[in-house]
């Protein structure tokens, strides 16, 4: 999808160009042209996407706090 900045009467050119870089950084083109500068293998994606998911939210991290459960008196 093409990134589009229209020009507000009133507005310089330069105000016009910092906007336009505010979307693109904000859309994450460069990044995404970044990733297909080269071909990566499915494996490859695979991999990442495993180490990311074992790296955050995929396993817990530090140590389980172990909570004692009240007894009950007889």
């Amino acid at each position: 999808m093409p990134t589009v900045v229209r020009k507000k009467p009133g507005q310089s050119d330069d105000k016009l160009i910092a906007d336009f870089r505010k979307k693109v950084i904000n859309d994450e083109i460069l990044l995404e042209m970044k990733q297909r500068e080269f071909y990566r293998k499915p494996s490859e994606i695979k991999q990442e996407k495993m180490k990311e998911w074992r790296k955050g939210k995929g396993r817990s991290t530090g140590k389980r706090k172990i909570i004692a459960k009240p007894r009950r008196l007889k």
